[in-house]
């Protein structure tokens, strides 16, 4: 399958939330407010994945400069700023349709291409248990349980250093 990554556009939104709403719970998922937001406030740290014209994936997260998540990240977006250390994930999901292609990892590849460009540090998310082998598995290290109780859910700390 052949695929392109590129920064989400404003109509992408209804096909990058009906993504979102397949890949994460109702607690958990973001408002198509959010995403819209999203899209405006931090366009080269927003990739979607396309087959054609149809969005099939998408990883979003703005810059940080804290090493770990915090919930407020989810609530309130903001520019990326150029001195922040670390490139953050608040989203990657794949249509259920395009699933077990590599569509994520390539999605997450893509993320810290641009990462590196922009200097970043490492790259940080949180995930679910059952999603830590994957995250391992593209080189991510779990750092152990995050803090955060975003969806009344437990979370592990997951970082991808971008340097030596």
């Amino acid at each position: 399958m052949s695929f392109t990554i590129n920064p989400a556009q404003a109509a992408d939104l209804s096909q990058i939330m009906t993504i979102e709403h397949a890949g994460f719970s109702p607690a958990e998922a973001a408002t198509s407010a959010s995403m819209a937001e999203r899209i405006a406030l931090i366009p080269d740290t927003f990739l979607v994945a396309k087959q054609g014209t149809t969005v099939v994936g998408y990883v979003v997260g703005p810059a940080f400069n804290q090493r770990y998540l915090t919930d407020a990240l989810f609530e309130k977006s903001t520019p990326n700023a150029a001195g922040d250390a670390y490139q953050t994930v608040l989203s990657l999901a794949v249509s259920p349709d395009y699933r077990g292609a590599g569509i994520a990892s390539h999605l997450l590849t893509a993320l810290a291409t641009v990462a590196r460009q922009q200097r970043r540090r490492a790259i940080t998310l949180t995930c679910l248990k059952r999603l830590v082998p994957f995250y391992e598995a593209n080189g991510y290290v779990n750092e152990g349980v995050s803090t955060s109780t975003h969806a009344g859910e437990t979370w592990y700390n997951l970082v991808l250093p971008l340097t030596d």
